[in-house]
C-alpha cells in the first residue's frame, strides 16, 4: 500500500486525504497547527488516514502532497522529502501571500519555487487548477464522453507518470504540460484555471496562455 503525506489539511488537503483513503491509500495528514487539530478530520475519513506533524507526513510518506500558501513554503522540511515525489497544488494568491516579486517578473513559477526550495525532490504540479469541490464529484470512468481533463508538469517523468495514474484513478484524463517551467500556463487567471475541460479542450486552453 503506498503512503501518502499530505502537508496542509486546507479545502484540498483534506479533500485529497479522504479521496486517497477511499481508494486504498494510507494517508499521513498534517498542518502547521499540530495532530491534535486533525483527530476529528481523521477519525471522520476513517482508518486509512492518521494525523501527524508536518514532519511526520514528510518522512513517512512514500509520495508527498504539499498544499498550503506560498507564504508557508520556506517552513516545507527539505531533508525528508529528498528523493521523494512531491505533488504541488499550490497557488499565488497576493492577497492572502503578499506580493512575491518574482512571481510578479514572470520570473518563476509556483511550482518552480516549490522545486526550488526542495531541489533533491520530483515536484510536480497537481490538483491546482480546479475547485477542491471538484476532485471528488466531476470525475468519470475512463473512456467516458466528454472526461474531464487536469493538467501536470514537472522535470521527472515518473513524477508524471504517478501524478497520470493517481488523475485516472480520480476519474481524470491527463494533460502533461512539459517542464516545471511551463506550469505558469495552469496558474490563476489563465484560460485553464479553475474551468472544467476535457482534454482537447484543456489542450487548446494551455496553447493560448499568455504571461
Amino acid at each position: 500500500m503506498t503512503r501518502v503525506g499530505i502537508i496542509g489539511a486546507g479545502h484540498i488537503g483534506s479533500t485529497l486525504a479522504r479521496g486517497l483513503a477511499e481508494r486504498g491509500y494510507e494517508v499521513v495528514i498534517s498542518n502547521s497547527r499540530g495532530p491534535e487539530t486533525l483527530t476529528a478530520l481523521a477519525g471522520e475519513l476513517g482508518p486509512n488516514v492518521s494525523a501527524g506533524t508536518v514532519t511526520d507526513a514528510a518522512a513517512s510518506g512514500d509520495v508527498v502532497i504539499v498544499t498550503v500558501p506560498l507564504k508557508a513554503l520556506d517552513q516545507i522540511p527539505v531533508e525528508p522529502l529528498a528523493g521523494k515525489i512531491v505533488l504541488d497544488t499550490n497557488n499565488y494568491y497576493w492577497e492572502r501571500d503578499g506580493r512575491i516579486a518574482a512571481l510578479d517578473a514572470k520570473q518563476t513559477t509556483t511550482t518552480g519555487m516549490l522545486q526550488e526550495h526542495l531541489p533533491d525532490s520530483k515536484v510536480v504540479k497537481a490538483f491546482n487548477h480546479l475547485y477542491s469541490t471538484d476532485i471528488l464529484t466531476t470525475g468519470a470512468p475512463s473512456g467516458t464522453e466528454d472526461r474531464r481533463a487536469l493538467a501536470t508538469a514537472s522535470d521527472h517523468p515518473d513524477a508524471v507518470a504517478f501524478v497520470t495514474e493517481l488523475y485516472d484513478e480520480f476519474g481524470f484524463d491527463t494533460v502533461d504540460i512539459g517542464s516545471v517551467a511551463e506550469s505558469w500556463r495552469v496558474e490563476r487567471d489563465q484560460p485553464a484555471y479553475v474551468s472544467r475541460q476535457t482534454k482537447s479542450e484543456l489542450e487548446a486552453n494551455l496553447a493560448r496562455a499568455t504571461r
